[in-house]
């Protein structure tokens, strides 16, 4: 059952004005281009030289996790996984492609498959909000387009861009207009994207928080949300789970919550969030944060007074999940840049829908001078924060592979030898991540099975103490033909002094790259 009128564009005023039929052409124009641009900003950054072969860490693990199934192997119980196998399925497909072109191209399939995620999300934002009229549809998609984290966790394969979408489209399914929507098999439809985003990464339950506490106090909508949650998640999970409970247990979650290490700094995570460059002053990175939650509360705030109307459900579901989603990505010790990309659709439907509710009170049409101009200075204010951090953005550039180094790293370790690694990206674009001899270490996420395996430590927290943990390293250098170590493989190899002498007693140094180290076994490890 719909909900009263708010008196916004999303339900027929006294004029008989509606968001979807008086905008139609123009909105369907700017969600088009809007999204036809944010693809190109995502593709763009893959043209860049070295940009298609980019040195990252974590798209070594998650799309060496789907290469490892299609191959045979299952994660959590052959491999240690500290994420959810969500980001496994949807890479699976991309990696059949290792069969026929190797590993190479079908990381770059899987990166080219993020980007158009990444764009898909400005898609499903825009019709989020249509009702609300062309001037919240482009507030909304503008900020998706440009908003710098997420076009930085659109560039290689990471969780975020598959998460916002997953997210986007359940709120698409469950929302009709400003309220959620009366049809059971929507709700339930919208419950499993969102589960599914569970099965992506476990942040997905904030929304699904706010959005059971918005069914309440209707049980039946609660339930039928809830189980569809369930279906979306446990479907893809369950399997896995079932067949090493402990081992996904300890790597999802256990460890996730023991995890130690330093503190990022609260003002680099604001920047983040405001979209501007953490060398950024603190003064304007306050200035900026101040600016939209003025903007923000003033536009609610004279809304309320002039409509003596309620929030709807949709401005609740924004303004609920920015402000939970804020606190989950500022609390924690441990934090990167891109996790910001899951503030996006927050973001950018608090500040669209505040724009709407604006134009539908009047304020922006009234004959206030003074108080358009300074609503006007607030607007531009934002919107010029959003124009210098999309530059900003642009202007960055990652840390790329050469393309020599493949070519040198497939010329140094011949093709199915068994190599151990701290960071499977680069194997994947070589092509020498797969072994042809049995026996050979699973290991993709070298990080991951210190985290796992010692409770939540890693190197530099005093992985290397816990029995398992050495095991594994010792046993997977003991089968390994060669070693790719990376430059920062002391922030992931749980070193001790006998994996030290092992390493010098057994293996020689063949390769020195940029970032990283190849080292041959001096002779044949034992059979297994």
């Amino acid at each position: 059952m719909q909900g009263p009128s708010h008196g916004l564009p999303s339900e027929p005023g006294p004029a008989g004005q509606d968001g979807d039929r008086a905008g139609g052409p123009a909105i369907g124009v700017i969600i088009t281009v809007a999204t036809v641009l944010a693809l190109v900003l995502r593709v763009y950054r893959l043209t860049h030289p070295g940009l298609l072969v980019v040195s990252q860490y974590d798209d070594g693990a998650y799309f060496g996790s789907a290469v490892r199934l299609v191959h045979g192997a299952i994660p959590y119980r052959d491999f240690v996984m500290v994420q959810p196998p969500g980001i496994t399925l949807l890479m699976s497909p991309a990696a059949l492609l290792s069969y026929l072109s190797g590993t190479a191209w079908a990381m770059v399939l899987g990166r080219l498959l993020t980007a158009a995620a990444g764009a898909a999300a400005v898609l499903l934002i825009g019709l989020l909000v249509r009702h609300r009229g062309a001037l919240a549809v482009a507030v909304a998609c503008g900020i998706a387009t440009i908003y710098p984290a997420s076009i930085v966790a659109a560039h290689t394969i990471l969780l975020e861009p598959w998460l916002v979408l997953a997210c986007l489209a359940g709120a698409v399914a469950v929302f009709d207009r400003d309220q959620l929507t009366a049809s059971t098999r929507r709700l339930a439809w919208g419950g499993a994207a969102f589960g599914f985003a569970g099965a992506v990464k476990a942040w997905a339950i904030v929304p699904v928080v706010v959005l059971l506490v918005l069914c309440l106090p209707q049980l039946r909508r609660a339930a039928i949300f809830a189980a569809g949650v369930a279906a979306g998640f446990l479907v893809p999970v369950l399997p896995f789970a079932a067949l090493a409970p402990r081992r996904f247990f300890v790597g999802v979650i256990s460890a996730q919550l023991n995890r130690g290490g330093g503190r990022t700094p609260v003002l680099h995570r604001v920047a983040d969030l405001v979209g501007v460059s953490f060398r950024t002053s603190t003064t304007a990175l306050l200035l900026g944060l101040v600016l939209i939650v003025a903007f923000v509360a003033t536009a609610y705030l004279v809304s309320w007074r002039r409509t003596q109307q309620p929030l709807a459900a949709l401005d609740t579901f924004a303004l609920a999940g920015s402000v939970l989603v804020i606190i989950m990505l500022l609390w924690p010790p441990y934090y990167a840049a891109h996790y910001m990309a899951f503030f996006m659709p927050f973001l950018a439907l608090t500040l669209a829908l505040a724009v709407s509710r604006l134009a539908a009170s009047g304020v922006l049409a009234a004959g206030r001078p003074a108080a358009r101009r300074w609503l006007g200075w607030l607007a531009a204010g934002i919107i010029t924060v959003a124009v210098v951090a999309g530059a900003v953005n642009m202007a960055q550039t990652v840390n790329p592979v050469r393309h020599g180094d493949g070519v040198a790293i497939r010329g140094a370790i011949p093709r199915g030898a068994c190599v151990v690694t701290d960071q499977a990206s680069y194997l994947l674009l070589a092509n020498r991540f797969v072994a042809s001899q049995p026996g050979c270490p699973d290991m993709v996420d070298g990080l991951g099975t210190d985290l796992v395996l010692s409770g939540g430590r890693s190197p530099a927290t005093g992985a290397a103490q816990a029995p398992a943990v050495r095991a594994a390293w010792q046993q997977a250098f003991s089968h390994a033909q060669y070693l790719l170590l990376s430059h920062k493989a002391a922030l992931r190899v749980a070193w001790t002094p006998a994996l030290r002498a092992y390493l010098v007693s057994d293996f020689r140094l063949i390769l020195t790259g940029r970032h990283y180290q190849v080292y041959q076994r001096r002779q044949q490890p034992p059979a297994s």
